[in-house]
């Protein structure tokens, strides 16, 4: 975890709380040692900003390795719907994959 990367962030969210790549990169600064806290940010980004793509796998992802199954096909499945709304055929086939790949899972 980048302390100055972290700082750096937040100073850009606090410039332009409404981007929401700055909180998405600084949720991925989390990611590695504080997965709760990366999370959390996602979670929030999602809610706020249903509309950016990207937060949907990584929040599914973490939510799968902390072992909360049911709320990451959720989140999968949320983010396919948008995807397909999107026309975003790459995210769509990713969200798929990791979506049908935990079902197999459970």
């Amino acid at each position: 975890m980048n302390e100055s990367r972290i700082e750096l962030l937040q100073k850009y969210i606090d410039e332009e709380p409404n981007e929401p790549f700055n909180h998405y990169a600084l949720a991925n600064e989390y990611m590695a040692e504080n997965p709760s806290k990366a999370l959390d940010i996602l979670l929030t980004l999602i809610e706020q900003q249903p509309d950016y793509l990207p937060s949907y796998y990584q929040a599914a992802k973490l939510l799968e390795d902390l072992e909360e199954e049911e709320k990451a096909l959720e989140v999968y499945s949320s983010g396919i719907e948008l995807a397909k709304i999107q026309g975003n055929h790459k995210t769509l086939n990713e969200l798929n994959s990791a979506y049908q790949n935990l079902l197999f899972e459970l």
